[in-house]
């Protein structure tokens, strides 16, 4: 709280008298205690959220990649300046508007990979209302949820960053990946016919 003392040196006319402001930051210290409390509650509380990436295994010995029908397949090619590039199925290099470009934004890449993957994502609602009723157990939604990601019904997607795509587009890209509950994706190099591809859009949309 503020304070106003007055200190006078005599009764001097024409001269102001002089005034010492005081300022009580004791209440400050006990707000400043319960915001520094208040985060640290609010921080405990929400726990980062990791995403599980399986990367290669150094193994030398060669496996065969499994068989994915044609019409489960996405394949998605990072660009630069946050450009997304994206086809359904087997590439066909001699249609020159077979490659499509998105966006990052849900109403973009997000909107199409819900609508191929409608099946599972109908799934894996369900489930979640089971899980929120409580009908299920956690440990009894995370093995099921697993199932459904990872059934052969569902859509597989192919991520395939160029060099000048960026690390947050990546990022994205594997957020989107558990959004729309697909299991069955995987990062792989740039094919030289990919590129073809890319090359053709950008001359049909300068």
């Amino acid at each position: 709280m503020a304070e106003v003392n007055t200190v006078s040196k005599g009764d001097r006319k024409g001269r102001p008298t002089r005034m010492n402001l005081h300022v009580d930051f004791t209440p400050m210290v006990d707000m400043n205690l319960l915001l520094i409390t208040f985060f640290m509650i609010c921080s405990t509380l929400s726990k980062p959220q990791n995403v599980n990436l399986t990367l290669p295994s150094k193994d030398k010995e060669v496996v065969d990649p499994p068989k994915i029908a044609a019409d489960k397949a996405v394949t998605l090619i990072l660009g630069e300046a946050n450009n997304v590039y994206y086809y359904f199925g087997k590439p066909d290099y001699k249609n020159l508007a077979f490659l499509k470009s998105t966006t990052y934004d849900a109403d973009g890449l997000r909107k199409i990979l819900l609508q191929r993957n409608v099946s599972a994502v109908k799934r894996m609602n369900e489930l979640k209302a089971l899980r929120q009723s409580k009908q299920i157990s956690e440990a009894d939604f995370t093995e099921r949820s697993k199932q459904i990601r990872t059934d052969e019904s569902g859509i597989a997607v192919m991520i395939k960053p160029t060099e000048r795509a960026s690390y947050d587009n990546l990022v994205k890209v594997l957020d989107e990946m558990h959004i729309c509950s697909v299991g069955r994706y995987t990062i792989m190099d740039v094919t030289e016919g990919d590129r073809l591809l890319m090359g053709n859009f950008q001359k049909r949309h300068v």
